[in-house]
């Protein structure tokens, strides 16, 4: 009989099931946090900031070449400043570059730091108890010797030692066994490689905020001092001090340049060596040094590198007005524009009235091509001459407006014309003036020196990257070559039930990779031999029914392999 109680209870509707509930903030940011910090994610993020690296080497960029992202601006006014927009002259600062750059730091270090975590527990850790069957392991290996067991697990002992594993004794009803691990050093390398490239983005990250980045020409016989002035290019970092630069200063004595005179090969005119010679004060009040700057061999002064990245020609001349009085006299440095160092350059004097402008073109061997047009034919300097074109106006110097001292604005000047009415264009030799018309004056090329290109870096982190970048190959090597293995011997008393002899020792040896490790039967075929060749002189047999992996019949299907 059943209570009123019961009786109630079974006429009431059973209770609802619970709604399922949503994740919500917290488990959302639960799960955006785990896929941000996969490995999956890293290598994605890693694979998208090479690919968006590559407008940086498909498109000039302004902390290297601020030249050629104007010239880029001259030849493409209708896509440059779309481009622009897209900060694709300035790619490794750009929003979407940083952007990935800075998701990619916070993946390495949430995906690494709990790895790392894991790893070195498991190296505190005694390595796993023996399987059960060690015939189901994908390597397995059974003989019978005459050593008592604890013989042969001494023997065992000493060989998984002298092979470099970690070892742990087990007993279990199958009788005592020896457990060995080795390959730990694989997972060190993995994490030391991607902990590496963390230190590499922390480097990279250093440099940019704390690193300088600058360009200027001095020219043969000139000096240069440290100074944000006396750059012709400067891009610091975000948290650079203009006004604290080392004070380190240098004069360009003298600068070699040697170019191939082979004529009949292909390589006629190529550049063969570029050498600076500089007299180095590398402190106020030190004694001057005398260095050498090459190609790839930098100046090292004020915790910067001096590199040499270029040189060209800067023709002297000197501007008369028409009353005799010198107005200009200096060398003006000429860009160049081909393998021939056809060179270009504009010299700009401003005036009590109309300005002067003038537009050089340098042939430092000048020949005529067959249209009779003039061309440099070598680069160094065995007949040259400078044509100019005269302009006259307003130069916009006192607009207040900076201007690219290597370009002529003349959009409010005027060709200066010869006396028959066509534009002026007169050629120039070294050493000979030129009277220009209309009372402008005269010009006077006195000589052609030559001037150097100089790159200065100052990056605090560099030795941090170099560092980094190091243990990057070092991990990466380890993980790809070391393999990981954990192998077991066990040693029980045979019986006469199993086809051996009463007294003797059934010797069982099972080894696993934890990956694909085509080494893995010739290890434990090492590891077997090893052991007997320690045990007393004896004829070991093969016990029935005990084979090893390698003579199954191969048309069965392989043993998993899974770890036990």
């Amino acid at each position: 009989m059943t209570t009123v109680e019961e009786q109630r209870t079974a006429a009431e509707p059973p209770p609802e099931s619970p709604q399922p509930v949503g994740l919500g903030l917290i488990g959302w940011l639960r799960w955006m946090w785990r896929q941000l910090t996969s490995m999956r994610t890293a290598l994605l993020l890693l694979l998208l900031l090479a690919v968006l690296a590559v407008p940086g080497s498909l498109f000039p960029q302004r902390n290297i070449d601020q030249v050629a992202v104007a010239r880029y601006f001259e030849d493409n006014p209708a896509s440059a400043p779309w481009l622009d927009r897209l900060s694709l002259f300035d790619v490794y600062s750009s929003p979407w570059f940083s952007a990935v750059y800075l998701l990619l730091f916070i993946s390495l270090v949430g995906c690494v730091l709990p790895r790392t975590k894991v790893h070195l527990a498991n190296l505190r850790q005694a390595p796993p108890r023996t399987p059960a069957r060690l015939a189901r392991l994908p390597e397995h290996r059974a003989v019978q010797v005459d050593a008592p067991p604890a013989a042969v697990l001494e023997a065992a002992r000493a060989v998984l030692r002298a092979r470099r594993y970690r070892t742990a004794d087990f007993t279990d009803a199958r009788g005592a066994s020896l457990a060995g691990q080795r390959g730990e050093l694989r997972e060190t390398g993995n994490l030391l490689f991607h902990l590496s490239l963390v230190g590499v983005l922390i480097a990279i990250g250093v440099g940019g905020l704390y690193g300088y980045r600058a360009q200027m020409i001095v020219q043969q016989g000139k000096a240069y001092a440290n100074s944000v002035a006396a750059y012709d290019s400067w891009d610091p970092g975000a948290l650079v001090d203009s006004a604290a630069l080392p004070p380190f200063a240098f004069t360009l004595d003298a600068l070699h340049v040697a170019f191939d005179e082979d004529a009949t090969g292909n390589q006629f005119g190529a550049p063969r060596s570029f050498s600076a010679d500089v007299t180095l004060i590398d402190a106020p009040g030190d004694a001057p040094q005398q260095r050498q700057i090459r190609v790839n061999e930098p100046l090292r002064a004020g915790g910067a590198s001096v590199y040499l990245a270029g040189n060209g020609y800067a023709p002297v001349v000197t501007v008369r007005d028409a009353a005799g009085n010198v107005v200009f006299s200096q060398g003006t440095p000429f860009l160049v524009q081909d393998a021939d160092y056809t060179s270009t350059g504009v010299i700009k004097i401003p005036g009590p009235g109309d300005d002067l402008g003038l537009q050089g073109l340098l042939l430092p061997t000048v020949s005529a091509d067959p249209a009779g047009v003039p061309v440099s034919t070598f680069p160094d300097l065995r007949n040259p001459e400078v044509l100019f074109f005269a302009y006259t106006g307003d130069l916009g110097i006192d607009d207040g407006v900076p201007q690219n001292v290597y370009e002529l604005d003349t959009s409010r000047m005027q060709r200066v014309t010869s006396p028959d009415g066509q534009p002026l264009r007169f050629a120039m030799k070294v050493g000979e003036t030129y009277q220009l018309p209309n009372g402008l004056g005269s010009v006077t090329l006195d000589r052609i020196d030559r001037y150097a290109g100089f790159t200065v870096r100052h990056d605090p982190a560099r030795a941090a990257a170099l560092i980094s970048s190091m243990l990057a190959i070092v991990g990466l090597t380890a993980s790809l070559f070391v393999p990981r293995r954990r192998l077991w011997v066990r040693a029980a008393p045979a019986s006469s039930g199993s086809g051996g002899t009463a007294g003797g020792t059934l010797l069982e040896v099972g080894a696993l990779a934890r990956s694909e490790d085509h080494g893995l039967a010739a290890e434990a075929d090492a590891v077997l031999a090893a052991v007997l060749a320690r045990l007393p002189s004896s004829s070991p047999e093969r016990t029935p029914g005990q084979q090893s992996s390698r003579d199954t019949d191969k048309t069965q299907s392989p043993p998993r392999q899974e770890e036990p």
